[in-house]
């Protein structure tokens, strides 16, 4: 079974910070092979007080996070009634088994918690399984940026920005 925690009560130490952000910095690679953020652009975020990040997890018997298999991640930030994904990922071993939907009623429960009026991400055009989960939890498009990402020998993608509003 599946578990969400923010990854400050998740990690005791620094070494269990330290090993949790490796383990997502391993599933940013492999979901985001273009634009991958290293461990240490990740690390630096999250000194920030406006960033957080939420860690789905498999306990696998262990008792250290540490040793805990990590399988997806949100990476988001606040600020006063605002709140954006920065990255979310999930280990495409675990993609499509609910990880994604675990992860968003979570994060859905604390910014409410928070106060936070609107949630919102960025997302390449292409990308339709995400602009579908993004959808089945109530994202809408508000606007698309042409031609946003631009890789060599390919043609460029839009990106498109979602929003969900909060009651």
């Amino acid at each position: 079974m599946f578990t969400v925690d923010n990854i400050n009560t998740l990690a005791s130490t620094a070494t269990e910070l330290a090993s949790l952000i490796q383990a997502v910095a391993a599933i940013e690679d492999r979901v985001q092979p273009q634009d991958a953020w290293c461990v240490q652009s990740m690390t630096d975020l999250l000194e920030q007080d406006s960033i957080n990040m939420l860690i789905v997890y498999d306990k696998n018997g262990k008792k250290e996070a540490a040793q805990y298999k990590v399988i997806g991640y949100c990476l988001y930030q606040v600020v006063f009634e605002q709140s954006e994904i920065l990255r979310i990922g999930t280990h495409p071993d675990y993609q499509r088994q609910g990880v994604a939907t675990h992860m968003f009623t979570e994060l859905n429960t604390v910014l409410k918690q928070s106060k936070v009026a609107h949630l919102m991400l960025e997302v390449r055009a292409d990308n339709k399984a995400a602009i579908a989960l993004y959808e089945r939890q109530g994202f809408s498009i508000i606007h698309q940026r042409k031609n946003y990402y631009q890789l060599p020998q390919q043609a460029a993608v839009d990106a498109l920005i979602m929003q969900l509003m909060y009651p």
